[in-house]
C-alpha cells in the first residue's frame, strides 16, 4: 500500500516544495514555503511539517543548514 501525506497542511507544503524545487533547482527553505503558502503558516510550523515529510521519505536535507529537496518518492506522488 502506498503511503501518502494525509494532512492538508502536509500536502500543501510538499507541493510547494516540489514546485519551487522544479523552478529553482535549489533546496527549499521553510521561509520560502511560508511566503508562498496560502495557509498563513509560520516558518517554524513549516519546519515541523517538513521534518515530518522527511521522516516519511518525501523530503531530504542535503546539508544541515540547507532547505529540503524532494525525493524520488515525492516526485512519484506529484506525477500520479
Amino acid at each position: 500500500m502506498r503511503r501518502r501525506p494525509t494532512e492538508e497542511r502536509s500536502l500543501g507544503t510538499l507541493l510547494t516544495v516540489i514546485r519551487t524545487h522544479i523552478e529553482t533547482g535549489e533546496p527549499v527553505g521553510s521561509r520560502t514555503v511560508s511566503r508562498q503558502s496560502r495557509e498563513g503558516l509560520s516558518p517554524a510550523s513549516i519546519r515541523n511539517i517538513m521534518m515530518d515529510l522527511e521522516e516519511e521519505g518525501y523530503l531530504e536535507q542535503p546539508h544541515t543548514s540547507a532547505g529540503r529537496v524532494p525525493t524520488e518518492k515525492a516526485y512519484r506522488y506529484y506525477a500520479s
